[in-house]
């Protein structure tokens, strides 16, 4: 059994991660990051069957695509801290020359990216190519991918979820970030995304409903139940209803923070309100 204490642990110090990362910038996007951070942490701590030798080609393990790439604090800060490179390296975010940029790259050879994702609307279609490719190479490992809910109002992923039903692609799992915020307000307001459920549902993919995914015992049932539906001939999508700004009360549910960084008295708050319990950076 995961070992709830330590990763709750993990998710106070992944947050403060985040914030520290864009206050040093003034740039970057808190929102979506700490609105994830459990979600990452599960995942990385106890969800991927993983190499932590990092392998390009990534035989023999799942696979994870970040296909909303704006959040790469809580990617770089979760890949750290799972040993993909050092925790220090986290100083250098969005400094010109470096390997973290404010958009996941892979030029630069960072370990833990597989895909470049700054462009929405493509880390399906990208992660559907990597679960035919497991499957032509019989490795029943799966592909897991995370997606925002205003990304979706992308044709690309659209043409991506017709495509992965039409042709089984059941060893995918497909996450939803479902806070129903965006840069420019709420979904509802920008694009209204209508019933989610019955429109992957009409695609004809499995889907699951994590109530509460900023709660880690919530995410790994959910995920678990995700796992057990794959190799049935349907895709998988998980809709991760989560609070953006989690963990910071003056940035949870609203969209202010999605691309924000906090000021100097608004970091002390924050980091106040997530006391440190493995070791700044």
């Amino acid at each position: 059994m995961p070992d709830i204490n330590h990763l709750n642990d993990l998710v106070v110090q992944v947050r403060r991660d985040i914030l520290r990362q864009v206050h040093k910038v003034n740039s970057g996007h808190p929102g979506g990051s700490l609105g994830c951070t459990e979600f990452f942490v599960a995942l990385y701590q106890e969800i991927l069957e993983r190499n932590p030798s990092f392998n390009m080609d990534g035989k023999g393990e799942d696979l994870f695509f970040l296909s909303n790439g704006h959040i790469s604090p809580v990617f770089y800060s979760v890949l750290a801290r799972s040993g993909y490179f050092p925790v220090d390296e986290l100083n250098t975010f969005r400094l010109l020359n470096t390997r973290l940029q404010g958009h996941p790259t892979t030029h630069e050879g960072l370990p833990g990216i597989r895909i470049a994702s700054g462009s929405l609307g493509q880390g399906i279609s990208a992660s559907i190519g990597a679960a035919q490719t497991k499957k032509l190479n019989n490795d029943t490992h799966l592909i897991y991918t995370l997606c925002g809910d205003g990304e979706l109002q992308e044709g690309q992923n659209w043409e991506a979820i017709m495509y992965a039903a039409g042709n089984h692609i059941d060893n995918l799992i497909v996450t939803v970030d479902y806070n129903k915020q965006q840069i420019d307000g709420s979904t509802d307001t920008v694009l209204p995304l209508g019933n989610l459920r019955a429109k992957f549902e009409a695609f004809d993919w499995e889907v699951i409903d994590i109530e509460n995914g900023n709660d880690l015992e919530a995410i790994f049932s959910g995920m678990k139940l995700a796992k057990e539906k794959t190799g049935n001939g349907k895709p998988i999508c998980v809709l991760l209803h989560t609070v953006m700004g989690n963990g910071v009360d003056f940035m949870m549910h609203t969209n202010a923070w999605h691309g924000k960084a906090p000021n100097d008295e608004q970091l002390e708050n924050a980091l106040a309100q997530n006391p440190e319990t493995l070791g700044d950076y």
